[in-house]
């Protein structure tokens, strides 16, 4: 009696720790022809990160093309019209008929491998639906960035995390502050450059079709990132498995 007791309670236990197991952000897998990257969400934008996740999660960004490229700035996708485009045709416009509040934060600033939402020029600064932008720019020099804040920012000066940030890895510093910055690539930066330089018309639309698919972590893939990043094992075993198979494979953060 005594030993099913004690196995009993360590039953319980093992269920309470499995299923308070909750990953700290969202994580979602990019897929391209030009390479793959993994991005997390920021927490700190809380109605982009749910809006995109969701739409991940839905498939919504699967084969959407990147639509709008410029080397050595952005690549741009997320226009749902680009999934059955015609070569050459005008792309930018489509996407849900609702915009989101803007999230616009000082310390969410746009370096290098950073995704922000694009958006019109509504005065409320609110982003697009579905349409963002990877973040390519340079990296520049001090006194290019001095140049940058007396010429096309009119006298603002720039906070000591852009000076740093700006001249090591490098981005588009005059974005800051006019776009909502909503989360960043953990790896895969390079398919950024690999996108970046491909031909372009005079839209800026690439000559060459290059698609996107997304997959959104599920909750046990995201716990096994997150342990890999602090140096343990990832949990694959059989009562690990036999538990996920009893909930919902995805999460909810606040």
């Amino acid at each position: 009696m005594n030993k099913k007791i004690y196995l009993s309670i360590a039953y319980i236990l093992l269920s309470i720790s499995l299923f308070a197991q909750t990953p700290s952000h969202y994580y979602i897998q990019i897929h391209t022809n030009k390479g793959d990257a993994l991005l997390k969400l920021y927490n700190e934008t809380p109605k982009h990160r749910d809006n995109f996740m969701k739409l991940a999660k839905e498939g919504y960004f699967d084969s959407l093309l990147f639509h709008r490229v410029i080397e050595n700035f952005m690549i741009q996708g997320g226009d749902p019209d680009s999934r059955f485009a015609a070569d050459r045709q005008e792309l930018g416009n489509g996407g849900p008929e609702y915009k989101i509040p803007s999230e616009i934060q000082p310390q969410l600033i746009h370096k290098k491998g950073t995704i922000g939402a694009a958006r019109d020029d509504n005065p409320e600064k609110k982003s697009s639906g579905s349409q963002f932008y990877f973040v390519q720019g340079r990296v520049f020099t001090n006194a290019g960035l001095d140049s940058l804040e007396q010429f096309r920012l009119k006298g603002a000066k720039l906070s000591d995390l852009q000076r740093s940030t700006y001249t090591t890895i490098g981005g588009t510093p005059h974005l800051d502050g006019n776009y909502t910055v909503f989360g960043e690539l953990l790896n895969g930066v390079d398919m950024i450059d690999a996108v970046a330089k491909v031909k372009t018309d005079d839209r800026d639309r690439p000559l060459e079709n290059v698609r996107m698919s997304m997959h959104l972590l599920t909750k046990r893939e995201a716990i096994n990132y997150e342990r890999g990043q602090n140096g343990l094992e990832p949990k694959l075993g059989f009562f690990t498995k036999l538990f996920d198979s009893l909930k919902s494979p995805y999460y909810t953060l606040p």
